[in-house]
């Protein structure tokens, strides 16, 4: 509803800010709900009241919503199998090995070894961004641990390479869905547009070789210098007043007794996750892709993922790696199938919390599109443009709607069919263009804090939420920063 106007950027603003500012995320959260349903509801708090509840309720409306929120919990089943087997435990003696050798046995720099090993971990899983960032928290924290490194640090590292490794290897669903947007535009090959594209998207290469640079120099900066010198000082992996995103009777379950702990418990249920999530979105979406027979084979597996769900292939994939997970441990004698069961409603239980963050976040995302924030926040964008400037106001614009809404695949389908038609009618580069637009989506929703690539890699490293996003933020602002000073030069001189 653009003729809210200006007030429709109220709802996601203060609530970040509160969020920010009070710590009490859920609170924050739905007060920004709360307003954003008084303001449609011409200012009537009763009525207001009653919408945000009802719009709570129609979260679970939505079967992506939905499944996303399963998928979100059943992660806190995998997460007990693959700790109370031992496989964790197997895992971090088989990465000590590595390290030594490595290293030969110089601890100095083992964090670095190992930091760089979760680094390269999420660059290689460039399948789906949340099971990236769940994989590499679920196998690298305990190690992350054990190693004195803040629970901070993980969550950055995380958060940090999920998005920009899947949106510059596109060889997936991120990569599909971008060409769909291209495609609508009008261009005949929109494959080769996003190629021409991907040398323009420089915020994901900058944050990308950002945690190579404070992984390798060691020069934190800002919160995350704190939270450094609080682990090296005081061995606290948080803050005192932080509230993990995960139950610690979760991330604190230690292996069975009398069990040996084997690396493979934990290896094989992961690597059946990943592997599941291409296979999957083949699966859900060959049916809808015409004439699919009729393509190369390589086009119809690409088709096919571009069709794909990615809500119904997270969930799938988990559920997947659960039942081998199952398997695998029955199979060994290591659970029975009563003591199965029992982990499974452990693990859920223990991320409830994250369920109703998760829930909170797409409520706000909802309220934010009836205000018509993000087409307004563009609308005005086109009143003081000019041809030099556009790659970088489209960066900015976009960076400021994804921050705002916590979704950059919705601020791509805002910007882009925007942005393209911006560039052609003020003669500006439209590749320059369309990759500030991503890189802006990016961007922004890596700053967010009710982004759901944020609260999972809070989650998956078991950090308080709000410490995550302070500590995070000043890399992600320094790369932004750069970028758009990139964008600003190019729109120039291109």
């Amino acid at each position: 509803m653009d003729h809210y106007s200006y007030l429709s950027i109220l709802p996601p603003l203060i609530a970040i800010f509160l969020a920010i500012k009070t710590k009490q995320v859920y609170v924050s959260l739905f007060f920004g709900i709360w307003l954003g349903w008084v303001i449609i509801s011409d200012f009537n708090p009763l009525t207001g009241t009653i919408a945000s509840i009802q719009a709570l309720v129609d979260v679970f409306k939505d079967g992506g919503n939905t499944k996303t929120i399963m998928f979100s919990s059943l992660v806190g089943a995998l997460i007990v199998f693959i700790q109370h087997s031992g496989g964790v435990e197997g895992f971090i003696k088989y990465i000590n090995k590595l390290v030594d050798k490595l290293e030969e046995r110089k601890a100095g720099n083992s964090r670095v070894v190992v930091q760089l090993l979760a680094w390269l971990t999420g660059v290689l899983i460039f399948v789906e961004s949340s099971i990236n960032v769940l994989t590499v928290g679920a196998i690298f924290r305990p190690i992350f641990d054990k190693m004195k490194i803040p629970r901070e640090k993980l969550a950055y590292i995380a958060d940090s390479i999920s998005a920009p490794t899947c949106i510059l290897i596109p060889l997936n669903a991120w990569g599909a869905f971008i060409m769909g947007l291209i495609a609508a535009q009008g261009f005949d090959n929109p494959f080769g547009v996003m190629l021409k594209v991907f040398p323009f998207n420089f915020y994901p290469m900058i944050a990308l070789a950002l945690v190579l640079f404070i992984i390798l120099s060691k020069k934190d900066f800002g919160p995350m210098k704190k939270a450094e010198e609080r682990t090296r000082e005081t061995g606290k992996l948080l803050n005192d007043d932080a509230t993990p995103m995960i139950s610690t009777d979760i991330i604190s379950l230690k292996t069975k007794e009398g069990v040996e702990p084997r690396g493979r418990n934990m290896i094989i249920p992961i690597a059946t996750m990943v592997g599941m999530m291409p296979l999957m979105l083949v699966f859900t979406g060959w049916g809808s892709v015409p004439n699919i027979t009729e393509l190369p084979f390589y086009l119809q597996i690409f088709e096919a993922i571009g069709k794909g769900s990615g809500s119904t292939s997270v969930l799938y994939s988990v559920l997947t790696a659960i039942t081998v997970g199952s398997v695998l441990y029955m199979s060994q004698k290591i659970f029975t199938f009563k003591e199965t069961f029992d982990l499974i409603m452990k693990g859920i239980s223990g991320l409830i919390p994250l369920a109703l963050l998760m829930m909170l976040a797409f409520a706000i995302g909802n309220v934010t599109r009836e205000l018509g924030t993000g087409l307004y926040v563009a609308e005005i964008s086109k009143i003081w443009i000019s041809p030099s400037f556009v790659p970088a106001v489209v960066y900015v614009v976009a960076s400021f709607i994804a921050f705002s809404t916590g979704t950059s695949w919705g601020t791509f389908a805002i910007m882009i069919p925007i942005g393209i038609p911006m560039a052609q009618g003020l003669d500006a580069n439209i590749y320059l263009t369309i990759a500030a637009a991503l890189g802006g989506g990016v961007f922004g929703d890596h700053c967010s804090p009710i982004s759901d690539t944020t609260i999972i890699s809070s989650m998956a490293s078991a950090c308080d939420h709000i410490d995550h996003v302070k500590t995070q933020l000043p890399y992600a602002l320094f790369g932004g920063v750069i970028t758009t000073f990139i964008y600003v030069v190019l729109g120039f001189v291109m």
